[in-house]
């Protein structure tokens, strides 16, 4: 099992993998990434990205959003699934930000995590990508990837969060998510991995390694 040595190299495999050096360090809109990750639940990437899409560009703000109607919110997100409850928990999550937090995402998880739908991975990017906090947000690619590279041995997400912050020096704690996610998505895919593409594929404890290339 890789140890905390071993995470700079695996770290700088994946980021050769990915034709990037360093990862940009911008910081992204607090209220666009909060409502984003909320729409982002038990849905695919591009299915989140097209309702962000439009849903930013006809609501900017909080308090734009908490005045919607839901008949008006609901087409924007249809595609996220589940739509419907979505909807109720943006509408209220901006409510409660223009009345108890004067419009404004907080930057502090207890304060995140108290928003209604608003669960720990949710809080971990707006931490990380709105403000550039350091922690890790885990998703199905940071869970999945984490566990076939054996740096964890975890059955929830929650759990390899736990587990990664003890492992995993903080100073790659920002980065983390953004590499595994885009690393999910073109290499190590849920189904069928391209295990023979992979730059730290011998540093991988994943039992069923896809190592030939489609020809």
């Amino acid at each position: 099992m890789p140890n905390a040595e071993d995470i700079p190299k695996i770290v700088r495999g994946i980021r050769k993998a990915l034709g990037e050096e360093k990862l940009p360090s911008d910081r992204e809109d607090p209220f666009q990434v909060l409502i984003s990750t909320v729409l982002s639940q038990r849905t695919r990437d591009e299915n989140t990205e097209r309702a962000s899409e439009k849903l930013f560009s006809k609501y900017r703000s909080p308090k734009q959003l908490s005045q919607a109607s839901l008949k008006d919110i609901e087409p924007l997100i249809k595609g996220t699934g589940f739509y419907k409850t979505k909807a109720l928990r943006i509408k209220e999550i901006s409510r409660i930000l223009v009345e108890k937090h004067r419009g404004k995402v907080p930057k502090d998880f207890n304060e995140l995590t108290g928003l209604p739908g608003v669960g720990r991975k949710t809080a971990n990017c707006v931490l990380v990508y709105a403000y550039r906090i350091p922690a890790i947000p885990v998703d199905t690619h940071v869970h999945r990837i984490s566990n076939r590279l054996g740096l964890v041995k975890t059955k929830t997400p929650e759990q390899t969060e736990l587990s990664l912050l003890k492992t995993v020096p903080q100073k790659h704690w920002i980065d983390l998510n953004e590499i595994f996610v885009r690393f999910g998505q073109q290499v190590c895919q849920p189904r069928k991995p391209l295990c023979w593409k992979c730059p730290i594929v011998r540093e991988c404890h994943y039992p069923n390694k896809n190592l030939k290339a489609k020809k």
